[in-house]
């Protein structure tokens, strides 16, 4: 549910290609979640508006089309307005360093939970990226009661990764998430169509954490549109 095509900017692949991509591995559900507008260099939210002319199906693979959405202040606040949100089948909310100062503990929790509160969030990208320290139970606890999936993100956990310590980190999220029965889901946050899918680096995490199968949605696509139906009903109609 997380992958980026070229229109984010700092991407570098196109839509079909990262369908061709999910094809050719044989996934069931490819979810495109281009950067929100305040990303450097990513598109403008009218790229938001005409997503009704995207066919979701005759793909091989079920395409939704969504948005990564960035947190901008510590009330969780994100960067598209709600006339938007509604032409996505999704959003994820993340804490990015180019759009919000890493805060205090207190501050940056806040931050992840207040973005919980927006009806059309249904994960909750990377929270254990150690730039933005948080209170791991405080977060797992808030996305049980809130039907939020916490992500698992692949990138995170590579050899070059952009958010290095969360390899670390990761161990006190899966500990909370167990601890609370709260559900997870694996991102690949691919930026180019070879990573579409790609979760080597989330499962041995998960592996090495003895994390229960159980509570990692990615075995069902089912599962995850319960999900989606239960955050997006919470919008005002």
């Amino acid at each position: 549910m997380h992958t980026h095509t070229n229109f984010s900017g700092h991407a570098y692949s196109t839509l079909r290609e990262n369908i061709s991509a999910a094809k050719e591995k044989g996934l069931e559900l490819l979810g495109i979640s281009d950067h929100a507008p305040k990303m450097l260099g990513t598109c403008s939210d009218f790229y938001f508006v005409n997503f009704k002319v995207i066919p979701r199906d005759g793909y091989e693979v079920k395409l939704i089309m969504g948005v990564e959405l960035n947190i901008l202040d510590y009330s969780g606040s994100t960067d598209l307005p709600a006339q938007f949100l509604k032409n996505t089948d999704y959003a994820i909310a993340s804490l990015h360093s180019p759009c919000i100062d890493p805060g205090s503990l207190e501050e940056n929790t806040a931050a992840i939970i207040g973005a919980m509160r927006n009806p059309h969030v249904v994960i909750i990208g990377h929270p254990d990226n150690p730039k933005f320290p948080v209170d791991f139970d405080r977060i797992a606890r808030a996305a049980k009661d809130n039907k939020v999936l916490l992500e698992i993100n692949n990138s995170s956990y590579a050899p070059n990764a952009p958010r290095k310590g969360s390899r670390e980190t990761v161990k006190l999220l899966l500990k909370a998430c167990q601890k609370y029965n709260a559900e997870i889901i694996m991102g690949s946050d691919a930026h180019i169509d070879f990573d579409v899918g790609n979760h080597q680096f989330s499962q041995e995490v998960i592996a090495e954490n003895n994390f229960p199968e159980e509570l990692v949605i990615n075995s069902s696509a089912e599962k995850f549109f319960d999900y989606v139906k239960y955050r997006k009903s919470l919008a005002p109609k």
